[in-house]
């Protein structure tokens, strides 16, 4: 298991092979070497890294697919809309008795660690909307909300409820937060939008990081409590991502704050929005940066929800708050 000293040196590399030309990936004295065609070299220590994510056409040896199991890197390989379109991920698949306990979670138990998350993901979102000045919702403070969703969400009665709820309360929320940068409303994967487009990239790191780390772990990520089985689905990393959601809602309104946001980055093609793929790699890097400072809580929060599914240890499990 990845310990907390060594996960703390870790780094994740966006490598964008597409102003490079033809480039190869290699391994060489512990280091990935990026050759360009012009003869022209990168080196990136491997010790330090967690995750790669590679934009753009590249091709990689084997033996560097073999050092990225051994040391518990994760390869993530992007296409020109920035989706993850294959993956390498190392993963502690002899973990049986994590397992075991994993597939014997009762339905009682899935809707209480449900209620846990949406809760964590609430207050996180009022915490935002009083981030931005935001004082009231429907005339009611925010203290009021906060106080009126968690008694919701303590007496939801299964998981279609508690799903309601959280719709409910995230509607409220993007309308509030986002309410000074021409917010319409969010449509996952629909692409209405260039501010949908770029939540949809960054949930998408934040979920493939997440996904990377409870593997190392050795969790079976299919296997979800509050997202339960669906095909092709990655159910638990979908849990688990909620709390953290904040962190890239953060990141694209700062994205808008600070003058980074460009119209121009994006069109239109048979009615729905692109992001350039000249532009991606700008507003991806943002969002991996931000990830990045909260590797630390993502990584501990995952260990804890380990020791609480593996001890059955309920202390072991505590909330991310966003700071």
């Amino acid at each position: 298991m990845l310990t907390a000293p060594d996960f703390a040196k870790k780094q994740i590399a966006f490598v964008n092979t597409m102003n490079l030309g033809e480039c190869d990936f290699s391994f060489r004295n512990e280091n990935i070497v990026i050759a360009q065609k012009d003869g022209k070299k990168d080196k990136i220590p491997l010790q330090i890294l967690v995750a790669v994510f590679l934009y753009g056409e590249a091709t990689l040896t084997t033996k560097l697919l073999a050092k990225f199991s051994k040391n518990g890197v994760s390869l993530f390989l992007l296409d020109r809309s920035f989706r993850t379109y294959a993956s390498i991920c190392s993963y502690a698949e002899g973990n049986y008795l994590l397992r075991q306990k994993q597939y014997k979670i009762s339905k009682n138990r899935c809707l209480s660690i449900s209620q846990k998350i949406v809760e964590n993901k609430m207050k996180n979102q009022i915490a935002l909307l009083r981030s931005v000045g935001e004082k009231t919702i429907k005339e009611e403070t925010l203290l009021e909300k906060k106080r009126e969703w968690k008694e919701k969400i303590e007496n939801a009665s299964d998981l279609a409820t508690l799903r309601g709820i959280e719709g409910t309360i995230s509607r409220v929320y993007f309308r509030g937060y986002f309410g000074t940068i021409d917010w319409y409303k969010r449509m996952p994967r629909g692409k209405i939008d260039e501010n949908n487009i770029l939540l949809d990239m960054g949930y998408s790191y934040l979920f493939h990081f997440v996904d990377s780390l409870l593997r190392l772990f050795g969790f079976d990520t299919y296997k979800g409590v509050y997202h339960q089985l669906f095909f092709q689905r990655k159910s638990l990393a979908c849990d688990m991502m909620e709390p953290f959601r904040c962190i890239i809602d953060r990141s694209l309104l700062k994205i808008h704050t600070l003058n980074r946001f460009d119209k121009s980055d994006f069109f239109v093609k048979n009615g729905v929005y692109q992001l350039s793929y000249k532009s991606g790699s700008r507003y991806a890097k943002i969002f991996l940066e931000d990830i990045m400072k909260n590797k630390d809580d993502i990584y501990e929060y995952i260990r804890g929800y380990y020791y609480f599914v593996i001890n059955e240890d309920e202390e072991s499990f505590q909330p991310f708050i966003l700071r």
